[in-house]
C-alpha cells in the first residue's frame, strides 16, 4: 500500500507537469496577447510603445523563459501580476476560490443526496410505476442544460415572488449565504444527481442478481439489510468514481451558472481573463483546476481500499 501511494504520488507530479506544459502552450497558440488587445481597442498601434509594453510584461521573452518564470514563481508562492488590474494574481484569485468551492460543494451535496437514494429506490422497485417515474426524471435531468434550467428558475422567482435570486453583494449571515447558493447549486446538482441516480440504479441491479444476495434473502435478512448492507455497499464503487469526477468537474464547470446568477466565482473569472489574454490569471486558475482533478482522482483511488477490503494495492 505504501509503495502504491508513492508511485501514485509521483504519477500525479508527472501528470501536473505535463498539464502545465499543455496549459502554457495552448494559451500561447491563441492569436494575439494583452498588448494586441489594448492597442487594437485604442484604434492605433505605435510599434515602439507596443514593443515596450510587451517587454515590460515579459511577452517578448522566449517561450521557455516565460514558462520557467511561471513555474519558478509558483514553486515560491509568486503567481505573478494580473495584466489587467496590475494587482498580484493571488489577490485576484483567492477571494473567488471560496465562492466557487461553496457552490460546488453544495451542488455535489444535492447530487449525492438526491441521486443515490433515488437510484436505490429505482433499482429495488424495478419495472414499477415508481421506477418509470424516476427514470423519466433522470432522463430529464440529463437532457436539460443547466443554464436553461437556471433561467427558468430565475423567471419563476420573478413571476411568483417578484424577486430575482442573483448575487448582488456578499451575504451577511450563514443562512443568507445558504439561501443564495442553494438555488444555483440545485440547478447544477439536478444534472449530476440524474447521472448518479442512473449509475446507482444500474450498479444496484447488477449486484442484486448475485448469488450472495439471494443467499441473504434465503437466510431471512430484512429488505433494508439486503438493499443497503449487502447490495449498496458492493455497488457503491462505480458511484464513488462518478461522484469524484463530478466533484472535479464542478470546480471549473460552473461558468454558465455563475454568469446567469452573477456569482463572482473562479469559473466566470476564467472567461473574463481569457478574453483579455491575462496569462497569469488564466494559467494559474486552469492549473488550480487541474490540481483539483488530479488530487480528487488520487483520493478516490485510496477510498476504494477503505470501502472494499478485497482491493489490495501492491
Amino acid at each position: 500500500m505504501g509503495s502504491y501511494i508513492v508511485r501514485r504520488f509521483f504519477l500525479m507530479l508527472i501528470t501536473l507537469i505535463g498539464m502545465s506544459i499543455v496549459i502554457f502552450a495552448l494559451l500561447r497558440l491563441v492569436p494575439g496577447n494583452i498588448a494586441d488587445i489594448l492597442f487594437d481597442s485604442a484604434g492605433f498601434v505605435d510599434p515602439s510603445e507596443k514593443a515596450a509594453l510587451e517587454e515590460e510584461l515579459g511577452l517578448s521573452d522566449p517561450i521557455y523563459v516565460q514558462y520557467w518564470d511561471w513555474i519558478w514563481g509558483m514553486m515560491h508562492g509568486d503567481l505573478g501580476y494580473s495584466y489587467v488590474s496590475e494587482r498580484p494574481t493571488i489577490d485576484e484569485i483567492a477571494p473567488r476560490i471560496p465562492i466557487t468551492a461553496k457552490l460546488a460543494v453544495l451542488a455535489l451535496f444535492f447530487s449525492v443526496v438526491m441521486g443515490v437514494p433515488l437510484g436505490v429506490i429505482s433499482a429495488v422497485k424495478q419495472n414499477t410505476p415508481i421506477d418509470y417515474a424516476l427514470r423519466v426524471l433522470s432522463l430529464s435531468g440529463l437532457s436539460l442544460p443547466s443554464f436553461w434550467l437556471a433561467l427558468l428558475i430565475l423567471m419563476a422567482f420573478v413571476h411568483w415572488f417578484g424577486t430575482i435570486p442573483i448575487y448582488t453583494s456578499p451575504p451577511d449571515t450563514l443562512w443568507d449565504e445558504l439561501l443564495l447558493y442553494s438555488i444555483p447549486a440545485a440547478a447544477v446538482g439536478f444534472r449530476s444527481s440524474a447521472l448518479i441516480m442512473r449509475l446507482t440504479r444500474s450498479s444496484m441491479l447488477e449486484v442484486m442478481r448475485q448469488d450472495y444476495i439471494r443467499t441473504a434473502r434465503a437466510k431471512g435478512a430484512s429488505d433494508s439489510t439486503v438493499n443497503y448492507s449487502h447490495a449498496l455497499s458492493n455497488a457503491i464503487l462505480p458511484v464513488i468514481t462518478i461522484i469524484g469526477i463530478e466533484a472535479a468537474f464542478l470546480i471549473g464547470g460552473l461558468i454558465v451558472t455563475e454568469t446567469v446568477f452573477n456569482i463572482p466565482g473562479v469559473a466566470r473569472f476564467i472567461v473574463e481573463a481569457i478574453q483579455w489574454r491575462d496569462y497569469p490569471i488564466v494559467q494559474n486558475l486552469v492549473m488550480f483546476i487541474a490540481v483539483i482533478v488530479v488530487v480528487t482522482n488520487f483520493l478516490v483511488d485510496l477510498l476504494y481500499v477503505a470501502l472494499d477490503p478485497r482491493i489490495k494495492y501492491e
